[in-house]
């Protein structure tokens, strides 16, 4: 049997035209060189470098399209190929073909038709003023305005006071002057009405939180104990600092309380002491007032502060009005006849509950000076608040 090109031939040495040019195209045709088929890898490898190229092609044309000048309508990709495994891969069935396209072609079209605008800042304030209102604006305290000078200015110092201690004069034990009922206003209360709108707010949010998680009873409660848990720390204080330096046997357990323990290393640096629990009345500016304690601290005349916390206050600025109420103590003795020292510094001690070392704030007399100023604008604040009302009552 003949064989031709690897084949076997049909009986007789005929070979059918269809043979043949299978024959001759394999060989290359007659006068051609043998062409080699391209692997699976190289026709992919073409297939991408097309698809590449028509991507870039399709991005141009939209850039052209969205210009004004231009109008380019990219033509759909035409591939073609010659790979058995290209041509073998199966269509896959497109879920959404078999869909109603009638049926929902309403709501298809009023959803691509819908383009929602673009959020900014001024957008959200109108969509917030239309569901929550209008946001009030108030205008700044009158007194920020005035860069913190007060109109009517008052020293802090008395140039009749000598800062030097004299012996002589000193008394030999601590001022104890009880504070007299009258119509001048105190320290606290000036304070408490001339509070900003901010402390104001954050004081009632803090209220009404207490009375959210502990009830009115409860929090009358709390807030009864925190009194009386300060007055007792004030009353150990005063004992321990006194001449005596003793308590008494009932009040012993009050130097194991958290607040005592709390300033043991402040009691340290404390000498010389002049006067505990003792009144001051500024005779020129008209306010009076119940300070803690005047003694050297580390060797420098301060008006003492005791004051009591739960939360740790490390920073001057956490103790909020407390440095008014200093210095206005301060100024108090300085112009108060009773008193025949003067005093430059303050100092603030916040005691802690658990026991934890109290922090010592201490205010030179820069810094009362500072502080000076901004406690008569409280002062002023308080004069013209009561004048209007005045005024309104006997109107």
């Amino acid at each position: 049997m003949a064989r031709f090109g690897g084949a076997r031939a049909p009986a007789g040495g005929r070979v059918s035209p269809r043979t043949e040019r299978r024959r001759m195209d394999e060989a290359g045709g007659p006068g051609k060189q043998k062409l080699k088929r391209p692997s699976t890898l190289q026709v992919y490898q073409r297939e991408v470098k097309k698809r590449l190229k028509m991507k870039v092609f399709q991005t141009i044309c939209r850039q052209l399209q969205s210009s004004k000048r231009f109008f380019v309508e990219a033509a759909p990709c035409v591939v073609f190929s010659t790979s058995s495994y290209l041509r073998g891969r199966k269509k896959r069935a497109n879920p959404y073909e078999q869909v109603d396209q009638e049926k929902y072609s309403d709501l298809v079209r009023s959803v691509l038709s819908f383009r929602g605008h673009a959020q900014t800042p001024q957008t959200l304030f109108e969509e917030d003023a239309l569901l929550y209102g209008p946001v009030s604006k108030s205008k700044a305290p009158k007194q920020e305005e005035e860069a913190g000078v007060p109109q009517n200015w008052f020293p802090l110092f008395n140039p009749e006071k000598s800062i030097k201690p004299d012996p002589a004069r000193d008394p030999p034990v601590p001022l104890k002057i009880p504070l007299q009922r009258s119509s001048i206003p105190s320290v606290t209360r000036v304070l408490q009405q001339t509070m900003t709108s901010e402390q104001t707010f954050y004081l009632e949010k803090w209220r009404q939180r207490m009375i959210l998680e502990l009830g009115e009873d409860g929090f009358a409660e709390y807030t009864s104990n925190m009194f009386l848990q300060g007055k007792q720390f004030h009353g150990a204080l005063e004992s321990i600092l006194s001449p005596q330096g003793n308590l008494k046997e009932r009040d012993e357990s009050l130097l194991e309380s958290g607040y005592v323990r709390s300033v043991q290393h402040v009691l340290k640096d404390i000498s010389g002491v002049r006067a505990l629990e003792s009144a001051v009345k500024h005779e020129t500016l008209q306010y009076v007032g119940l300070l803690d304690c005047v003694a050297d601290y580390q060797g420098k005349l301060c008006v003492i502060d005791w004051k009591t916390s739960e939360k740790p206050k490390p920073f001057i600025r956490n103790t909020f009005d407390n440095p008014l109420q200093v210095v206005a103590y301060v100024g108090a003795v300085n112009h108060d006849a009773n008193y025949s020292f003067q005093v430059q510094c303050g100092l603030i001690v916040v005691a802690y509950k658990n026991g934890s070392p109290a922090h010592p704030h201490f205010m030179d007399a820069e810094l009362c000076s500072q502080y000076w100023a901004k406690w008569l604008l409280r002062l002023e604040e308080y004069t013209k608040k009561e004048k209007s009302q005045n005024i309104q009552k006997l109107d």
